[in-house]
């Protein structure tokens, strides 16, 4: 599943035809001229997993798109452009630069291509409005080749979290859990977005526990959004050390049965109100009604740790091949994985590696969630 950024059209031909054809309609749809995309997923989800990044923790990239009903281009300064043409985008887009120490020239560069039309951009680029929020929704439905790769990714990031699971003692540090699981991920050319590590009472007190350099006791938590080619899974695992005892075994379970309940309703043209509804009430069920109100529940995911979090009475719907992320949490435990939505029923892409499980029912089906590992 390696792949060299060079030949990155010459094997997704077809992914990058779908998504211009996308793009193409938009533009007929609003009646724009172009759009710019700036933003690092944007840019990511058009190029089909090219990189614009210099700077991980900005969300605007070094190079940007420029797409019109005739053109892709891509504008950027003369220290991108050649690593841009080479390793990013390939032969299919033109790569317009300008001098780094001249940056009003961009603008002149992105109003050059647009001509005298109506444009809009992710990010305000050129003084051009902001694209509507619609213009998110065409990264939604995943091609079948954004599948193949989000599956290796979520097989990936699952055993890493298992490698590393099984190498943590009691003692360690929750700075040192996250550094052996962020050398693992960079190894396979994966980039953590989020890594959250929790010891002990940190997991009941803290629904984002930032990593600290508490020291491993009892219990871990590991929380992980990993990205690659601009797409991004999520998953949560818990690791004890010795028996679980049998009022966190009570809420683990309850929170996979929400989980379950999640997973399982995530079906092609449902609102996802509706799942989310569903899912809360099989809080209440479990003894836990007001659990759901302490953190979101996660929503839809792919090039982003969320699309968008699901909140009461959403309207939205779940679409074939999109990418959901659901977290339901249960104070001191939690559950969480990544999925694809398809007629046939949701795939688990992150599903537990060499990792305990609990087989979970609901609504007709079954699906396997990841139990606190012993050890």
């Amino acid at each position: 599943m390696e792949h060299s950024r060079g030949d990155i059209f010459a094997t997704r031909a077809r992914e990058a035809a779908e998504k211009r054809e996308r793009v193409r309609r938009y533009l007929e749809a609003r009646k724009l001229t172009a759009v710019v995309l700036t933003q690092q997923r944007n840019f990511a989800w058009y190029t089909c997993g090219g990189d614009n990044h210099v700077v991980t923790a900005s969300e605007a990239g070094f190079a940007s798109l420029v797409i019109t009903r005739d053109r892709q281009c891509v504008v950027t300064s003369n220290i991108e452009a050649q690593r841009i043409r080479d390793e990013e985008v390939g032969s299919g887009f033109e790569v317009l630069d300008y001098p780094w120490h001249e940056p009003g020239k961009r603008d002149e560069l992105l109003r050059q291509v647009i001509g005298a039309g109506r444009a809009a951009s992710d990010d305000g680029s050129a003084g051009l409005p902001l694209l509507e929020p619609d213009f998110t929704e065409l990264r939604y439905v995943l091609t079948p080749e954004e599948v193949a790769r989000y599956r290796w990714l979520g097989r990936t990031a699952s055993e890493v979290v298992t490698i590393v699971g099984r190498e943590i003692e009691p003692g360690m540090t929750e700075s040192e859990v996250s550094g052996r699981l962020c050398g693992e991920l960079e190894k396979r050319r994966i980039t953590p977005t989020v890594v959250l590590i929790a010891a002990d009472d940190r997991i009941a007190r803290y629904r984002h526990p930032i990593v600290t350099d508490r020291r491993i006791e009892k219990i871990v938590m590991v929380v992980l959004c990993a990205r690659r080619w601009g797409l991004v899974c999520s998953l949560t695992r818990l690791i004890h050390f010795g028996p679980v005892p049998a009022a966190l075994a009570e809420r683990h379970a309850a929170a996979v049965a929400v989980d379950a309940a999640f997973i399982l309703g995530t079906r092609p043209g449902r609102p996802v109100g509706e799942i989310f509804a569903e899912a809360t009430a099989v809080y209440a069920a479990r003894g836990f009604a007001d659990e759901w109100k302490l953190h979101h529940q996660g929503g839809a995911a792919g090039y982003g740790e969320r699309e968008y979090v699901v909140t009461p009475g959403d309207t939205r719907r779940v679409y074939a091949h999109q990418a959901f992320a659901w977290n339901p949490s249960i104070t001191g435990t939690k559950s969480e994985d990544t999925i694809i939505a398809s007629e046939d029923g949701p795939e688990v892409i992150s599903t537990p590696f060499e990792w305990p499980t609990l087989e979970v029912t609901y609504g007709g089906g079954k699906v396997r969630r990841a139990a606190i590992l012993e050890r």
